[in-house]
């Protein structure tokens, strides 16, 4: 066998159908779009507004035009209350790592909110990346001191 001699399978490949060449051709005059309508015109296929009579599928959509959308940079927290704190030792320093190796976080990529439901009873040092001032106040209380994360 030679380079030369190689050749495809047989039924592998198929010529490709040139459309609009004449009737002898099988493709020719129509060149198989039908004989009127939309479809045999060229640059065939209507706008979404213009349906024929139907209701335009702009209008078919759920009602969220407007201003009920979901803005794409929100952030979202994982929210930590103070009652959640009171599993730690006194001098414990409290990060959103320490949080994660602990299951408390709902998703470990989001920044970590400390807010202020509930009480602590031993001086912790918090790090986190947003804190309520009732938050604050009650650590700061109790001995501890709250740092936010840039």
């Amino acid at each position: 066998m030679k380079l030369n001699e190689l050749m495809p399978n047989y039924g592998s490949k198929k010529e490709r159908k040139r459309k609009g060449r004449g009737i002898s051709a099988g493709q020719g005059k129509t060149a198989g779009r039908g004989t009127k309508g939309e479809g045999s015109r060229s640059g065939q296929g209507g706008n979404l507004y213009r349906q024929g009579g139907n209701l335009p599928f702009y209008r078919r959509l759920p009602f969220m035009r407007g201003e009920g959308f979901t803005p794409p940079n929100q952030v979202t927290y994982n929210e930590i209350n103070l009652s959640q704190l009171s599993r730690f030792k006194a001098k414990t320093e409290i990060t959103p790592e320490l949080l994660a190796e602990n299951n408390m976080l709902h998703k470990n990529s989001n920044p970590v909110a400390l807010l202020g439901r509930g009480e602590v009873k031993v001086a912790l040092k918090v790090r986190v990346h947003r804190a309520s001032q009732s938050a604050k106040a009650k650590i700061e209380a109790a001995g501890g001191s709250v740092e936010i994360i840039g």
